[in-house]
């Protein structure tokens, strides 16, 4: 597997490396927003002593602020609230392109976040384990909480993936299992996906038991499993933060995997293939014993009617499906 990227959903792994690299690193995130505000609650960056940053919190100046105060907070290892409020009139100016307020929770790692507790919710975000990450805005000490400890009052926040206030003194910081997407075929298609993927926050995971295509040359840097579908994916944990894209157009290799993800929690799949293939492809998983509502689960043809051509602009209509049904279900 390759490491988190450092993006926003690599933020937390990428403080915990700063930290102990000595560099220092201070967590943003957002806590609670009005108006227009670009990012919604539970949105991070970081920060470190020499001025490095990753994530995003909203944009423009409002992060050069935020970086300045976040220089500052580490000095000092104290914990900071900030409050961004503009008008209408100035608000482009500062990054709050339509107006807007928002409140920014400053904590610098090792004092206000001790290291232990960040290296948990990193070792809790590899393993794929829904966590919350709650903070006492009154006393300024932030705990962790895990899913599968049972019923809690965050269930639905853990549903909607939605951070913010509890009450006036507990913020609640949701962190879901990393978005994940499996793409089972290695062909020219995937190419062009794997990259745009990654930019999306997704981690992807490339499946694909012919070599010559399955290549790291290809795919620099990658998770590449070289097994046959049915394999790999039985030691994948297909869980609910998932996506599943089939791009082999090869019944011998996408029926397997159809067998796979349509018994699991995936959130999305989708299989290449005109709407003569996917008739085709929908009597044989009726013949192996699946309904209509399973079968139904799949988008086939895949992508958005975008009238996408080249395997670039078919990753840009597969991706924005994704997205859509991540989404709006």
């Amino acid at each position: 597997m390759t490491e988190f990227s450092t993006t926003v959903s690599g933020v937390p792994e990428l403080a915990l490396r700063w930290h102990r690299a000595g560099q220092g690193a201070v967590l943003a995130t957002v806590v609670e927003t009005w108006g227009s505000a670009p990012r919604r609650a539970g949105a991070q960056m970081v920060v470190s002593g020499d001025g490095q940053h990753e994530g995003s919190v909203s944009g423009g100046c409002v992060e050069g602020a935020v970086m300045t105060e976040a220089l500052e907070a580490l000095a000092d290892q104290k914990c900071r609230m900030l409050e961004f409020g503009v008008s209408d009139g100035d608000a482009f100016a500062v990054g709050l392109a339509c107006g807007g307020t928002i409140r920014i929770l400053l904590e610098p790692v090792g004092s206000v976040m001790p290291e232990a507790t960040l290296a948990d919710l990193v070792q809790a975000r590899a393993a794929r384990q829904d966590v919350a990450y709650v903070f006492d805005l009154a006393t300024e000490h932030g705990t962790l909480v895990s899913k599968d400890d049972g019923p809690q009052p965050f269930d639905q926040r853990f549903r909607l993936d939605r951070s913010g206030l509890e009450n006036e003194n507990t913020f609640v910081c949701i962190h879901n299992a990393p978005l994940r997407v499996v793409i089972v075929g290695a062909v020219h298609i995937a190419q062009a996906f794997v990259p745009m993927a990654r930019i999306a926050g997704f981690d992807p995971v490339i499946i694909d038991p012919r070599t010559a295509f399955a290549s790291a040359e290809r795919f620099q840097g990658e998770s590449i499993i070289t097994e046959w579908p049915q394999d790999a994916l039985a030691d994948l944990n297909l869980d609910a933060r998932t996506a599943c894209v089939l791009l082999t157009h090869d019944p011998k290799l996408d029926d397997p995997a159809l067998h796979s993800v349509l018994r699991s929690d995936v959130f999305y799949i989708g299989a290449l293939g005109s709407k003569k293939t996917h008739a085709a492809r929908r009597a044989r998983l009726e013949d192996a014993g699946f309904s209509d509502q399973d079968i139904d689960r799949i988008f086939g043809p895949i992508g958005l009617s975008i009238g996408a051509a080249s395997p670039a602009e078919i990753a840009v209509s597969i991706l924005a499906q994704l997205v859509e049904v991540l989404r709006k279900g």
